[in-house]
Formats: C-alpha cells, sequence, structure tokens
C-alpha cells in the first residue's frame, strides 16, 4: 500500500525515519531498514541532516523501493539551485520514487562544512509549488514537460512554536502551495497538540505527529535549551531522571508508545512519525507497545 492510500484509508499511518551514513559502508542502514520493511508505512531518507555531507536521499530511496519499502524523498533548498532541485525530482520519480517531504533545510554552520556556500535559491513554500508543477507537466517557468511526475508531496510544521500564529500562517500557505500530508516537529505536550489540530482539521490535509525518542533526562534539556519549537514537559524529564541511566531508553520507548497509543485511541491525528535518530532498531519494540504490531 502506498503512503496516499494508506492515508486516504483512513489507517494509522506510521512512518520512521533512517539516515544515510557518511560513507559508503551501508551495512547497518539496510539492516535497520530491514526490520522495519512490513511493519511501518513509509520510511523517509534524510538529505543531508542537520547540514551534515552524507549519501544523497535519492539513491537510498532506490534501495528502498528495490526493498519493497515505500520511500519517502526528503529534499532541502538548502544546497541545490531551482534548476538541480527540478532536475533531481524528475530523476527521482523516473526512478519510481513517489512521495517527496519539502523543506528549506539547517544552514550549514550547523553542520561539518560550516564555510559551505548555502544556496537557499527558493525555500519550502515554493518547493512544494514546483512540485505542484511538475505534477501538472511543466517546469516552474510553466515550460511543458516531455511527461509529468506523480509525487504525493508533504512539508513539515512546528505545533509548539511559541507563538503559533506565524507557524499557521505557513501552514496555510504550505497546504495552497499543494501538501498532501505533513509531519510535524516533535510533540511532547498532547494537550498542546490537539489545539493545533483543531486549527489543522479545517484543512484538507492528513497530519502525521511527529515524535523524537527521548533518550535521557540529559537530552531532554539539552532539547528544550537548544532545539527551537520543542518543549518536552517536566515531568517527563523526572520520569526519565527517576529510571535511572540504565533504564532511560527503556522508559523513553514506554513514553513515546504512551504517546501514539494516546493519539490513536482519541483520534487526534492520522498518524505518527517515528524519529528513534541512531537507535532505529528500537521502532519495532515501541510500536508493539504502542499496540500497533
Amino acid at each position: 500500500m502506498s503512503l496516499k492510500s494508506a492515508l486516504d484509508s483512513g489507517k494509522f499511518t506510521v512512518t520512521a525515519e533512517v539516515g544515510p551514513p557518511k560513507g559508503t559502508d551501508i551495512k547497518k542502514i539496510l539492516h535497520e531498514a530491514e526490520m522495519l520493511n512490513g511493519k511501518v508505512d513509509a520510511l523517509n531518507v534524510t538529505d543531508n541532516q542537520s547540514a551534515v555531507m552524507r549519501i544523497n536521499s535519492m539513491s537510498f530511496c532506490k534501495l528502498l523501493l528495490d526493498m519493497g519499502q515505500e520511500p519517502i524523498l526528503q529534499m532541502t533548498c538548502r544546497d541545490r539551485n531551482r534548476i538541480g532541485l527540478q532536475s533531481d525530482l524528475l530523476g527521482a520519480s523516473i526512478l519510481g520514487i513517489k512521495n517527496v517531504l519539502c523543506m528549506t533545510g539547517d544552514h550549514p554552520n550547523a553542520g561539518d562544512h560550516k564555510e559551505a556556500k548555502p544556496v537557499y535559491d527558493i525555500e519550502s513554500v515554493q518547493l512544494l509549488q514546483i512540485v505542484d508543477a511538475l505534477n501538472n507537466g511543466k517546469d516552474m517557468m510553466g515550460n511543458e514537460l516531455q511527461g509529468a511526475t506523480e509525487y504525493y508531496q508533504g512539508a513539515v510544521v512546528t505545533p509548539e512554536a511559541n507563538p503559533i500564529e506565524p507557524q499557521m500562517m505557513k501552514f496555510e500557505k504550505k497546504v495552497n502551495a499543494g501538501a498532501n500530508f505533513f509531519q510535524t516537529q516533535a510533540i511532547y505536550d498532547i494537550d498542546k497538540f490537539k489545539e493545533f489540530m483543531s486549527s489543522a482539521r479545517k484543512f484538507p490535509v492528513k497530519v502525521l505527529a511527529g515524535l523524537v525518542l527521548l533518550k535521557s533526562a540529559g537530552m531532554a534539556n539539552f532539547m528544550n535549551k537548544f532545539v527551537p519549537g520543542i518543549t518536552v514537559p517536566q515531568e517527563l524529564i523526572d520520569e526519565l531522571k527517576t529510571a535511572g541511566k540504565e533504564k532511560a531508553l527503556d522508559t523513553g520507548i514506554d513514553i513515546m508508545a504512551r504517546h501514539i497509543k494516546q493519539l490513536k485511541d482519541e483520534n487526534i491525528c492520522d498518524g505518527v512519525h517515528i524519529m528513534a535518530i541512531g537507535a532505529e532498531d528500537k521502532v519495532p519494540a515501541i510500536m508493539e507497545r504502542a499496540g500497533l504490531l
């Protein structure tokens, strides 16, 4: 079942994420992808995540297709101009890739090539407009294509941003630009997320709640301090502290499973996007504890 079919069917849809390595040894990431085959509905492949140079997203998406997985091509505007972005989108399409997640992308200052020149010829809303144009058989300049793409296009949103109004304005712009689904930035306050969803439900799009696996109280504190738009409630930090170092990861798995179960049981959103970040092998356990397997 394609990602579009899963979401359109009303199924509580689960996506996860794999990050290509910095180098050509792909044994570990292939193993992680194989573990998730048949368990998740689609797998995001990150695009030089955190501005760190890695294998590109398109090549690993093709490997996932060959494995029988449903890949989501992540595409950022940081490294390519509008010509390069359109060229890569056409290339991914002929490889059979049907899902794309459009993002502006982290600045090179955040990564391992800090002197790299950022491109940012366009930003995420314009990239969504480009994908919409390609789907309709035209390039960004209105030139006719010899064959159109068939992308199911996604975007990102930060539900816990404060203030939330600029995010909702950008959310609506992305919907108008052609976004079909959204994967959110990490959420930890379900009640606050419900408030966001009450506004998001006014638009004809699917929303997958983003969940990042908490591995320790220190990680939670770091995110609160340095990651804009993410707030880990104190009660969750205390729960991780009480568990101690040896059981913190297991407690983090319990927290995520608990949140997934609540989101599903209360029909709050259309599914979840699980970001285990270095602990992708734990995704099956998370899903099992959440009652999804």
